[in-house]
C-alpha cells in the first residue's frame, strides 16, 4: 500500500511539475515573440542562448546568435522588427525538466509559418538553443512552388 501511495504521489507531482513548466514555456515563447513585435532587442536576443542558432526561411539563413543579431539589428533599431502571432503550439519537456522542444503555427506577413525550437533551462531560466522558422506550403501547391523556386534560381544565374 505504501509503494502504491508513493507512486501515485510521484506521478501527481511529476504531472504538476510538467504542467507548470509547460505553462512557463508558453509564456516564455510568447514573450519572445512579443519582444520582436515591440522591437525590444535586449529582451529578444537575451532569450537566445549565447551559442543559440536561428534558422530562417531562406536556405542561406542559418545564423549563430551574433550573426542573427547583426542581421536583425537594423529592424530592431528602426523600432519595428516583426510581428508573429502563435496560434497553435505543442510543447514537450524532457523527463529531467532541463530541456523542452516545441512546434508552433504562426500568423506572419508571409502567411502561415511554422516555428520549432529547442529550449534549455539554465541558471538564467529558459533559453533558446535553436529556433527554426519555415514557410508552410499547402500540399496541393507544392508543384507550383517548386516551379516558382526553380525559375527564380535560373534567373539568378
Amino acid at each position: 500500500m505504501k509503494h502504491t501511495l508513493l507512486a501515485l504521489v510521484l506521478l501527481i507531482a511529476t504531472q504538476a511539475f510538467s504542467q507548470a513548466d509547460t505553462t512557463a514555456i508558453h509564456k516564455f515563447v510568447d514573450d519572445w515573440h512579443l519582444a520582436a513585435t515591440k522591437a525590444d532587442g535586449k529582451a529578444y536576443f537575451g532569450m537566445i542562448a549565447d551559442h543559440g542558432i536561428f534558422i530562417g526561411t531562406d536556405a542561406s539563413e542559418r545564423w549563430n546568435k551574433q550573426q542573427f543579431l547583426a542581421f536583425a539589428k537594423p529592424y530592431f533599431d528602426r523600432g519595428k522588427a516583426w510581428d508573429f502571432k502563435a496560434y497553435d503550439r505543442s510543447v514537450h519537456v524532457s523527463n529531467d525538466g532541463r530541456f523542452a522542444w516545441f512546434s508552433e503555427l504562426l500568423t506572419t506577413w508571409m502567411g502561415v509559418c511554422r516555428g520549432s525550437g529547442v529550449l534549455e533551462k539554465t541558471s538564467k531560466g529558459w533559453q533558446i538553443q535553436q529556433y527554426h522558422l519555415s514557410v508552410t506550403v499547402p500540399n496541393d501547391l507544392v508543384r507550383d512552388f517548386i516551379t516558382l523556386v526553380d525559375n527564380f534560381e535560373k534567373a539568378k544565374k
